[in-house]
């Protein structure tokens, strides 16, 4: 019987193993062309919810920045965008990005893609699923790519018992989760999913992360 429960657990072992797949196995790519500057594109939006696009577009900048990459500003490029029809940025998903390389200087460009946007007043969540695709603008291969459906924990627990206490809890909870600003929840869930992306050359981290792992390409959670 032991015998049989040291197998299985070496199997186990070996499996968590296996799936310990490293950045640079994952993103050989970024690693290739080591990509110094990034344009944001405009969100691509899939979701009822009109106001997404402009709300997470913000939500960009900061955390690629914190990534240690150069990443031009998005009020800065969002003139350009609607002044070249670039704003929708389905038409440049799968297309030539040379010009962003030559009009900007972008080594490569951040798509991203809204797939749902929803929120839970009485849980107290605001969900966001959301993939980035990050392409070069010299050679068009798609050096990182990530999925996420985000959770942004606005819940409130006072504390209180019996009933009024949890009445009070799921008021404020409500209150919390409308006043909670989408922005501030879209950047939650780009800093979430973009944990595992291969560090910029302003990082202190820069080129000695190959052997870190990389994650799953599709990740759910909840963040508080």
């Amino acid at each position: 019987m032991k015998k049989y429960i040291i197998l299985g657990l070496v199997t186990i072992l070996m499996s968590s193993c296996a799936e310990q797949v490293t950045r640079l196995a994952q993103y050989p790519k970024m690693y290739e062309e080591k990509p110094l500057t990034i344009a944001v594109m405009p969100p691509i939006n899939q979701t009822n919810f009109v106001e997404a696009k402009d709300y997470f577009y913000t939500t960009l900048y900061a955390p690629l920045c914190e990534k240690g990459y150069y990443v031009y500003s998005p009020m800065m490029t969002m003139e350009m965008f609607q002044s070249e029809s670039a704003y929708d940025a389905e038409q440049f998903l799968e297309a030539d990005l040379s010009q962003f390389r030559n009009v900007l200087g972008a080594d490569a460009a951040m798509f991203t893609i809204i797939k749902s946007w929803k929120r839970n007043k009485i849980g107290g969540k605001l969900t966001a699923g959301v993939e980035y695709i990050l392409r070069s603008t010299k050679t068009g291969e798609t050096l990182y790519n990530r999925e996420g459906l985000i959770s942004v924990d606005t819940s409130i627990n006072s504390g209180g018992s019996g009933l009024f206490g949890a009445l009070a809890d799921i008021a404020a909870t409500a209150i919390n989760t409308a006043a909670t600003d989408k922005v501030v929840a879209g950047r939650r869930c780009t800093v979430f999913v973009l944990s595992n992306m291969p560090e910029g050359k302003y990082s202190p981290k820069y080129d000695q992360d190959q052997t870190m792992p990389a994650g799953k390409s599709y990740v759910k959670a909840t963040v508080k």
